[in-house]
């Protein structure tokens, strides 16, 4: 029995209105893609997607006629944004592919929700419904999607010839919607194996978007793992070692603490890891604060003085998954203490009989007693009970 989406993202008002719009002009209106697959598995729905045969300038037109705003998006490639009450609703032309380079494509219009959707990527994402909530699937897509089953349409290696990020997009969708326990698709691991250099091709900052949200799955690391088996990961990030993620996933499942990308990338490493991914300043900062006290060997009550509790948990964390020891049982409160703590010397309490070089080494001596009587030792008793700008 086909089933069909009652939801309220497909029955609001807005978006059968937009629906309306369409088929009152004669043309066909379908919704696509993630609403449609994430609908069907009780997935949260973040973007609406429509598809029709009509052009875009003759979307545009029709928007205008009923007070909509029409936003040309990527109205070369087909795509206009009607806005209607604030929410907007992507509609694209069905479209064919005449000519890919790996990265982008030339596409012409077609005719049919069959012709468009075999120019898309995995089987669970050319499915479609209408304004009614009756889901068509022209590709067999449903039986993958109820399987949990990433699948390429068509010939695997034709479409990641078509758009080598789809390499990338085939883990992420593993980790997000695929059945673990099944393993990844033969012919799609395949043509990875096969086609893995065309990643080079590609700018680093889609790159980075991709394996961000991959890395945000409640569990990547089987789709890590699978990167790293297939030589995708030497690829996208040189020196990465995916074998202590699946520790640290563990760990933050037991915490029940939510998916941190940055988190687990530190745990992955690798070279010149932020350009690479080109990821922003905060980010590279982040990272960089995370990777600089691994080998430090601080006690998480140090980590939390130094870093704060949230990235001095991090730590901890990656240190457990890194090393294979267990995490304490009141880490959280641990890191707390050294949160509170404040360091009760300052530079002037060494001055002037101290100077440069020598009241930095001092201070350092000082708040290393410090940290290690568990932020016990008072101003005084740092200062030997005299003054120790004369020591």
């Amino acid at each position: 029995m086909t089933p069909r989406i009652t939801s309220a993202w497909l029955t609001g008002a807005a978006p059968q209105a937009v629906c309306a719009m369409l088929a009152e002009a004669g043309h066909q209106a379908w919704f696509v893609g993630g609403c449609v697959r994430n609908a069907l598995i009780g997935a949260p729905i973040t973007d609406i997607d429509i598809t029709t045969d009509a052009a875009p300038e003759r979307v545009t037109a029709l928007a205008k006629a009923a007070g909509f705003k029409p936003v040309p998006t990527g109205f070369d490639h087909g795509t206009v944004t009607v806005v209607v009450h604030g929410a907007p609703f992507e509609i694209t032309t069905f479209r064919r592919d005449v000519e890919t380079d790996g990265r982008r494509a030339v596409v012409a219009y077609a005719g049919s929700i069959e012709e468009d959707a075999h120019r898309r990527d995995f089987t669970m994402n050319a499915l479609y419904a209408d304004a009614g909530g009756a889901v068509a699937d022209p590709l067999g897509g449903l039986p993958d999607l109820v399987a949990r089953r990433v699948r390429f349409i068509d010939d695997a290696g034709d479409r990641i010839r078509e758009d080598y990020l789809r390499i990338l997009r085939f883990f992420r969708f593993h980790a997000w919607y695929g059945d673990p326990g099944a393993g990844l698709d033969a012919e799609a691991m395949a043509a990875i194996s096969a086609l893995s250099a065309g990643l080079e091709t590609l700018s680093r900052e889609r790159v980075g978007a991709e394996v961000k949200k991959l890395l945000a799955a409640p569990d990547p690391a089987p789709s890590v793992a699978a990167m790293a088996a297939t030589g995708v990961l030497g690829h996208v990030l040189p020196g990465a070692d995916a074998r202590a993620l699946p520790i640290l996933v563990h760990h933050e499942h037991a915490l029940g603490l939510a998916p941190d990308a940055m988190r687990r990338l530190a745990c992955l490493g690798g070279d010149n890891y932020i350009e690479r991914l080109r990821l922003s300043k905060a980010e590279g900062r982040h990272l960089d604060r995370l990777r600089a006290h691994l080998g430090a060997g601080e006690s998480p009550a140090e980590l939390g003085y130094r870093l704060g509790a949230t990235e001095g948990r991090d730590v901890a964390l990656l240190m457990a998954a890194l090393t294979e020891q267990p995490l304490p049982s009141d880490l959280d409160a641990v890191l707390a203490v050294g949160a509170a703590a404040e360091f009760p010397l300052k530079p002037r309490d060494l001055m002037p009989g101290l100077q440069g070089k020598a009241l930095g080494e001092r201070l350092a001596a000082l708040e290393a007693r410090w940290i290690a009587s568990g932020f016990r030792l008072t101003r005084d008793e740092l200062l030997g009970g005299g003054d120790a700008a004369h020591d």
